[in-house]
């Protein structure tokens, strides 16, 4: 008798509460969401890159495609001399204006994020 007593203790605290799986589902999703803006950061980044450490002047225009698992994104990279001017009117020569855009469909949705910087090269 006494055993059969012990047996049920055990067996309900051995289970998880409702309220701790969902504190775990929603850990694990703001797990998923920030591993998705780090994606998201390490393709701006690295072509932003790529086209820093070029050693020609940026294209003028250029498109491509990426296929993300989740859809394909269409990256445009526009690219115009700078026209900066010192305070003096010196004009600065060798900075271009570059325009990264993305553009993609949710839902029957077009959405687009859209990044400027300059680049220098001399010469």
């Amino acid at each position: 008798m006494r055993q059969g007593k012990l047996n049920k203790k055990r067996k309900a605290g051995a289970a998880f509460a409702l309220y701790e799986v969902l504190i775990g589902v929603a850990v694990f999703a703001l797990g998923v969401v920030a591993l998705g803006r780090a994606a998201q950061n390490c393709v701006n980044a690295s072509t932003m890159a790529e086209i820093q450490t070029s050693p020609t002047a940026p294209d003028p225009a250029q498109e491509s495609e990426i296929d993300t698992g989740f859809g394909v994104v269409k990256l445009i990279e526009k690219s115009a001399p700078a026209q900066l001017v010192e305070p003096d009117n010196t004009q600065l020569n060798g900075i271009s204006l570059v325009t990264l855009s993305a553009q993609w469909t949710r839902s029957g949705v077009t959405q687009s994020r859209q990044v400027e910087f300059y680049v220098y090269r001399s010469g």
